[in-house]
């Protein structure tokens, strides 16, 4: 048992700093889509709550409160704006479940707005692949269950990746 936890928290470690990872592709990625007047794409923060004032009044404890917003948020050039949720995952497919329920609602009223929205996805940080809000939203539909896998989001939306930037824009 203890050894199944020990196992369950290096796992959790792992796929915590690969997501990390991931982020900081992606933010490199907008920087270099930014100077390329391609678009201006930006991290959402996190929704925090200060719990206490320490005693030099310049640090604070905070608590993280439910995340609401997807991930990025921006314009490209042209004036579309676009949102995304970015995911890592070691396994050969994503659940719908990776979404929250308000981050799904966000999502609904973006893309009624005519917003490009999407999630971008990391299979192990072999393949990334853009899946339409749409296709995400829908996937009990399209696939009779809650989830997809690596293969068909790859069809759906492969991107290609430099090795310090992924190309997520291109084609859009």
């Amino acid at each position: 048992m203890a050894g199944d936890r020990y196992k369950h928290q290096v796992t959790g470690r792992m796929n915590k700093a690969r997501g990390k990872l991931l982020e900081e592709l992606i933010e490199n990625s907008c920087r270099l889509y930014e100077e390329e007047g391609k678009a201006l794409i930006e991290k959402t923060p996190e929704p925090m709550r200060v719990v206490r004032k320490l005693n030099d009044g310049a640090h604070f404890i905070c608590v993280f409160e439910k995340k609401g917003q997807p991930d990025f948020k921006g314009t490209m050039a042209g004036g579309r704006a676009v949102v995304f949720e970015s995911k890592y995952t070691d396994a050969g497919r994503i659940s719908q479940s990776a979404v929250t329920d308000e981050q799904a609602k966000r999502f609904e009223q973006h893309h009624a707005l005519g917003a490009l929205c999407f999630i971008l996805v990391s299979f192990s940080l072999d393949s990334f692949c853009t899946i339409p809000w749409e296709v995400w939203r829908d996937m009990k539909e399209r696939y009779g269950r809650k989830y997809i896998k690596c293969s068909e989001a790859e069809i759906i939306g492969r991107v290609p990746y430099t090795g310090s930037r992924i190309m997520f824009l291109e084609g859009k």
